[in-house]
């Protein structure tokens, strides 16, 4: 296991020891992730009682391999918790998340739960954010005129212009999310303005969603070569 893959690792182990029987878990998506799916299995051979409300397909797939239990989304009315990664976290609990192509949904699950935890290695820690690319999630049609207005709003907000790259898969094709939608990267470099770009970006007909998750996590746990740091409560 890489020093990385053993960060993440005991972040998720710190996160699933909060995880308490009977509760309905939300299951995030990317490599840290996994590492809590692959915990949250072992807990469950063990006789923990939970329920899975996976966040990608590649979760779903991964949580039934360890025995978590799926119920039917439509029988759902309430997620205790969600625990995922981030691509990016401040000491203001804001994120960029959607490296791994499933924001929308991790959105929608975070915003359903009574808390969410992010998982991480201290080297998602970002003052300010923007280092990662921003993902923003888009319909395919008229695309050239949805990044014309991103370009703007970007502009806008940021006061200079950037990069925005379609994201493509390793043989060359669009990649396209488990909802059928494109993603869009956006490279800001610098976020001065979360907030004020997560709201200009959110009022762009044709963006579905975008990668600013702002005022959803409660807890963010990073683990590093000193040791677990945790920001939140």
């Amino acid at each position: 296991m890489s020093e990385s893959d053993a960060w993440k690792r005991a972040a998720a182990e710190i996160a699933v020891a909060e995880i308490e029987d009977g509760m309905t878990v939300g299951l995030g998506t990317g490599s840290t992730a996994a590492h809590f799916v692959d915990l949250l299995g072992q807990r469950v051979a063990e006789g923990l009682k939970v329920r899975g409300v996976p966040t990608s397909e590649a979760t779903a797939s991964q949580a039934r391999d360890v025995g978590i239990a799926l119920p039917a989304i439509e029988d759902i009315d309430q997620i205790d918790v969600t625990v995922d990664g981030a691509d990016e976290f401040d000491a203001e609990l804001c994120l960029i998340k959607g490296g791994g192509g499933a924001l929308l949904r991790e959105k929608i699950i975070a915003g359903a739960s009574r808390r969410m935890v992010v998982i991480a290695d201290h080297t998602k820690f970002a003052a300010p954010l923007g280092a990662f690319p921003l993902p923003v999630e888009v319909v395919p049609f008229a695309l050239s005129l949805t990044v014309g207005a991103m370009l703007n709003a970007t502009r806008f907000v940021l006061g200079r212009e950037i990069d925005i790259k379609l994201r493509m898969t390793s043989d060359g094709r669009a990649f396209v999310t488990d909802g059928g939608h494109y993603i869009m990267d956006c490279f800001c470099e610098r976020i001065e303005q979360p907030e004020a770009l997560a709201m200009a970006l959110a009022g762009i007909p044709g963006v579905v969603d975008h990668g600013l998750f702002i005022g959803l996590a409660a807890k963010v746990i990073a683990a590093g070569p000193e040791g677990v740091q945790t920001f939140g409560a």
